[in-house]
């Protein structure tokens, strides 16, 4: 249950429970819609060989062969990506506590923060994990 290109909430706005839990993580980990998908098919499939490649690059920093920046350089490039696409498939943000179930349109400026603080938070969870399990080597 995806939002429409052109609809300004996500179809599970009114879900409730782990339902809603479960669509907010893929609404959050997932840029894509359906529609956009069919709108937009070169640029959903570079997208997701992005999205692989980022996925590898951190494969590749928790196996120890590709350095903090790199990694870094990968995800900002990924964002910069998800805003162009979440502006076009999602272009809605939620509008006030994080719980809530009330959405708008998204300017520019909106997704610009949202994706950034978002990947921001999952990229500091990522570098933290790996830095405790021994696999990533930060160098001063």
């Amino acid at each position: 249950m995806k939002p429409t290109i052109h609809d300004n909430n996500p179809s599970y706005a009114e879900a409730t429970g782990i339902k809603w839990l479960v669509y907010e993580m893929v609404d959050h980990l997932w840029p894509w819609s359906k529609e956009g998908w069919r709108h937009h098919k070169a640029i959903q499939t570079a997208g997701l060989a992005l999205a692989v490649a980022a996925t590898v690059a951190w494969g590749l920093a928790a196996s120890g062969k590709l350095g903090a920046s790199a990694v870094i350089g990968w995800w900002l490039g990924w964002s910069i990506y998800e805003i162009v696409i979440r502006l076009q498939c999602k272009p809605y943000i939620k509008d006030g506590p994080w719980w809530g179930h009330h959405y708008r349109p998204a300017g520019r400026m909106d997704m610009i923060c949202y994706v950034m603080f978002k990947n921001l938070l999952i990229g500091a969870v990522l570098f933290i994990v790996l830095r405790n399990l021994g696999l990533l080597q930060m160098v001063n």
